[in-house]
């Protein structure tokens, strides 16, 4: 129904880039947000774990009867997309965060060398690599793991000489050389896309996988009379572990009080 949330999860603050953007393009509606902190970070966890955990969450906001459940993380969306959407069956609507980049560079005929980076688990995958192939023949496409940077932006450290130097280390690997275009294959890497576009001297387009699913997320509300009518509305935020930063980043992006609840669901 139109009044119900929507549901939105990631392993830690991440996934608040991509709930800021259903906020841009849907603020009329709800949005109950679960950030799995304790478990952080997703990409070095094995697939059987990540499903795990993607399935009890999911479980966990159907509990608030979302009509939508947004995986807003790309390690949970190339290795737990299926079984979340098989778990959840006709009680949401699933969507995760790869499949909207695709369509965007599908659509755009992109060309040239495309580079993602990502966590271990979403590189290691290879769904970025076989989904794009699939999609654009012929297209090259490199893929580099950059594992410190989610415990970097999660403790804190971005905007400042630590970050930089090693955003600057990961991207000076010589396989990125050459590139045109970069997808930020984790949600937290829009936190920060500034650094990222200063390093490429502002030649290389960034794609934020979480402004590219707010889209194809109105339009299914739309197209289906889905959308919430009323204004105003209480969102409502969730973390397995509490961290001070989350609340920080959390009030950065909604610009108002954020009530930050922990919960262990893994009893």
């Amino acid at each position: 129904k139109k009044d119900q949330p929507i549901g939105i999860f990631d392993s830690g603050v991440g996934g608040l880039t991509v709930a800021h953007a259903i906020q841009n393009q849907l603020p009329d509606e709800q949005i109950i947000y679960f950030g799995d902190t304790f478990h952080l970070p997703y990409g070095d966890k094995s697939r059987d774990s990540v499903q795990y955990y993607s399935t009890r969450i999911a479980d966990f906001l159907l509990g608030y009867n979302c009509k939508v459940l947004l995986i807003a993380c790309n390690t949970a969306s190339a290795s737990a997309y299926e079984q979340v959407t098989q778990h959840v069956g006709d009680r949401a609507v699933v969507f995760n965060v790869i499949d909207p980049v695709v369509q965007y560079l599908s659509a755009s005929q992109v060309k040239g060398t495309v580079g993602v980076i990502g966590t271990k688990g979403t590189i290691n995958s290879g769904t970025y690599q076989t989904k794009l192939g699939e999609e654009i023949p012929g297209l090259e496409v490199v893929a580099l793991s950059t594992p410190l940077l989610v415990p970097m932006i999660e403790e804190g450290f971005i905007y400042d000489d630590i970050s930089n130097a090693i955003i600057r280390a990961y991207l000076s690997h010589p396989s990125l050389k050459g590139i045109n275009t970069l997808i930020l294959g984790c949600t937290h890497y829009p936190i920060i896309k500034r650094q990222i576009e200063k390093f490429f001297n502002f030649e290389v387009e960034i794609i934020d996988s979480g402004q590219m699913v707010a889209v194809p997320v109105r339009e299914y509300l739309q197209s289906n009379g889905l959308m919430r009518s009323r204004g105003s509305p209480v969102h409502k935020f969730f973390v397995s572990d509490y961290t001070e930063y989350f609340e920080k980043i959390s009030r950065m992006f909604f610009e108002e009080n954020i009530h930050l609840e922990q919960i262990n669901i893994w009893k």
